[in-house]
């Protein structure tokens, strides 16, 4: 077997998901530990950045389910921290949007998720109705949809008293060629 047949990953595993998705070879990680001492939410994780990239390495689906189903990969932050620490330049949250909707694709994901993706959505369609941040409706949107309706309900009075919550979204011009952005990369129906 060459020594370019040996580097490369099964076309079945998530390292060669990972490469066709992104471009970015697993194997330029040398586990160096930098991008997990530099990553502002490693203390939170179950795995860390290198970790999850050495599982993946194996390429053996054990590795790569345990990868999946870690709350690391949900915690990510995509600040690329990691990569601007990496002596390799391996742009791990790229790595991370892989792994997470392929967990997403199985149904595998950590159950942590849920709440990330509901916030995620909801600040989404904000953007996407009004062309920026509308604070109650991103709320009220994540509430509806993770379920916390009661959760840190006395802070909004509280921030609309101190002008930090507008009760109308501030529209921007143009919020149709926004949806039309959102339309064509996230295949979204406004």
């Amino acid at each position: 077997m060459s020594s370019a047949s040996h580097h490369a990953p099964h076309a079945d595993t998530l390292a060669a998901r990972v490469k066709a998705a992104t471009g970015i070879s697993l194997a330029q990680c040398y586990q160096c530990g930098k991008c997990a001492a530099g990553c502002p939410v490693s203390e939170e994780m179950d795995l860390t950045p290198c970790q999850v990239l050495r599982l993946l390495q194996y390429g053996q689906d054990k590795y790569d389910e345990r990868a999946m189903r870690s709350a690391g990969i949900w915690l990510c932050l995509s600040c690329e921290t990691c990569s601007t620490r990496c002596p390799q330049e391996v742009e791990i949250p790229k790595i991370m949007d892989v792994v997470r909707a392929e967990a997403l694709k199985r149904g595998i994901a950590h159950p942590k998720s849920k709440d990330i993706l509901a916030f995620h959505r909801a600040f989404l369609d904000s953007v996407e109705q009004t062309g920026r941040l509308y604070e109650i409706g991103l709320v009220a949107n994540y509430k509806l949809r993770s379920g916390h309706f009661l959760k840190d309900v006395m802070l909004a009075p509280k921030m609309y008293v101190r002008g930090k919550l507008g009760l109308l979204p501030h529209m921007i011009k143009g919020t149709a060629a926004v949806k039309r952005i959102f339309k064509r990369t996230l295949g979204s129906k406004g």
